[in-house]
């Protein structure tokens, strides 16, 4: 925990307007939540630290660690540690700007308030809000800690997956450049109240609420590369010359990615928009067009990929099967990229259209659902393990995790001294709140394809994407999930 804090410490002029909470969080309930909640709000990173178990009072209260684990797994705390030292001490040391406790505390002594103002610091009361308006989904949930605990305990100790190694695997994302190839795509949810049936024929009746929209597709994967920490994540994609085609970009600026945009005036830029009420969609109405881009742009996409592979580590395709991957276009990226040992990731998907993982042959890592699977192999009878093993013949892939929606994901690993010889494993799904599937594939790739690349194998790369996976449900619309909050999430289940 003192390295925690040693690197807040170290990083504090990044870190912004810094809030502190301290605690017991004995038990978290939605007293703490809406606390930590208000917290958060009040500036840019939130530090909560919890008491030690020496400097607890009452007797049998849960172990400091345990503590820990639960405040830790909250995707909205940025740091967490357990504090062994005086509030006092702790403040000059990490200076925040603002320090939060409960209303309960107003009229008592608060020994915080005379060292906060030495270093320009201030004392807030509030007990967060109490209400939230119930057709509003678009605020995190936090109301239960994001992942069940205690279900990974056995698949880390079978591959000797401790927390150190994990810590140094997930601090070398900072040093790697990333490219990204796919289609982007602009998910819009329609937030609405449910009014009843209609009179005049069977139709569910609702009116809007709420409007958000989110960048999406292969955008958001590199969006996730980016916000774990990577140095550097060029996008290549396609857009249209449309409304939505400028929303891309302001969100690809917003997201600090290096973006290489090739426009085509036959493709509208795809968009998938959402009718929800509650956390139900009732429907989906997908915008596009799937014929493939044109030579010309191929060839431009080519040629601006050979000039900046050769100082990329990574390369991930983000496939929707919407034209922007042809088959010579991948077939060229991949042999380039195994030329000069550059990893290479991928993901197809078949959900509302029909696509082939298995025509991303020679890459290193895939990330198919079992439907995908499936279709690849036009095999609707054999179990996971036979299946994985077919498509790792017909791909020549040694990493591949099959994800199974509320199941979990299956993993299969080649042993790169024998190919002949492979693994299987089984990690359960983590989430205890799931709001919204869409979008827990593309943090999955993103985060699994970077562990495997820092030189972490196929079981703690599928752990981590698992976690980040888990995090991605527990929210609606598909958001950059932080290097910090995926971090937090898997120490806690270590």
């Amino acid at each position: 925990m003192a390295q925690i804090l040693d690197e807040l410490i170290g990083k504090r002029k990044a870190l912004g307007k810094l809030v502190l909470v301290t605690g017991d969080f004995n038990v978290l309930h939605p007293g703490h939540i809406r606390l930590l909640r208000f917290a958060k709000e009040c500036g840019d990173t939130l530090v909560v630290s919890v008491n030690n178990d020496a400097s607890l009072i009452q007797e049998n209260y849960y172990s400091e660690q345990h503590r820990f684990d639960v405040v830790a797994s909250l995707a909205f705390v940025d740091y967490c540690f357990i504090n062994h030292n005086s509030i006092e001490e702790l403040i000059r040391q990490i200076k925040p700007d603002t320090m939060v406790k409960g209303r309960e505390h107003e009229n008592k002594h608060n020994p915080e308030l005379t060292v906060l103002k030495e270093s320009g610091g201030k004392l807030i009361f509030s007990s967060g809000d109490t209400f939230q308006k119930s057709s509003s989904v678009f605020q995190e949930n936090f109301l239960s800690p994001l992942l069940h605990i205690n279900k990974v305990n056995e698949f880390a100790t079978r591959h000797s997956i401790t927390r150190s190694a994990v810590e140094q695997l997930m601090a070398k994302f900072e040093s790697l450049s990333v490219m990204v190839i796919g289609d982007t795509i602009i998910d819009e949810y329609m937030q609405c109240n449910a009014v009843g049936m209609s009179q005049e024929d069977p139709t569910i009746v609702v009116t809007p609420d709420e409007n958000k929209r989110f960048l999406g597709g292969a955008g958001i994967t590199a969006a996730h590369a980016k916000s774990l920490g990577a140095k550097q994540v060029s996008f290549f994609t396609v857009l249209g010359e449309d409304t939505p085609a400028v929303f891309a970009q302001e969100k690809l600026q917003e997201y600090h990615l290096h973006a290489k945009v090739f426009k085509d005036d036959t493709r509208p830029t795809t968009k998938k928009r959402r009718y929800r009420v509650g956390n139900k969609t009732l429907l989906r109405v997908n915008e596009f067009r799937e014929h493939d881009i044109s030579i010309d742009i191929q060839e431009a996409i080519f040629n601006q990929f050979k000039e900046e592979v050769k100082q990329t580590n990574l390369v991930i395709f983000s496939d929707f099967n919407y034209g922007v991957l042809p088959q010579p276009l991948v077939d060229r990226i991949v042999s380039y990229c195994n030329e000069n040992n550059v990893m290479v990731a991928a993901d197809s998907q078949t959900s509302s259209q029909v696509g082939d993982i298995s025509r991303f042959k020679n890459v290193d890592l895939i990330t198919p659902t079992e439907r995908e699977v499936r279709v690849a192999l036009n095999n609707t009878k054999d179990g996971l393990v036979t299946l994985s093993e077919k498509l790792q013949g017909k791909m020549n892939c040694p990493n591949i995790i099959v994800t199974l929606a509320d199941e979990g994901v299956v993993l299969h690993v080649v042993d790169p001294e024998s190919p002949d010889r492979w693994s299987n494993d089984k990690i359960p799904a983590l989430a205890s709140n799931v709001l919204d599937p869409a979008g827990a594939g593309d943090c999955l790739l993103a985060s699994s394809a970077m562990t495997l690349v820092c030189g972490g194998d196929l079981w703690v790369a599928s752990l981590i994407g698992s976690v980040a996976a888990a995090c991605q449900v527990s929210r609606v619309g598909n958001q950059p999930i932080a290097y910090q909050e995926l971090k937090n999430a898997v120490l806690a289940l270590l």
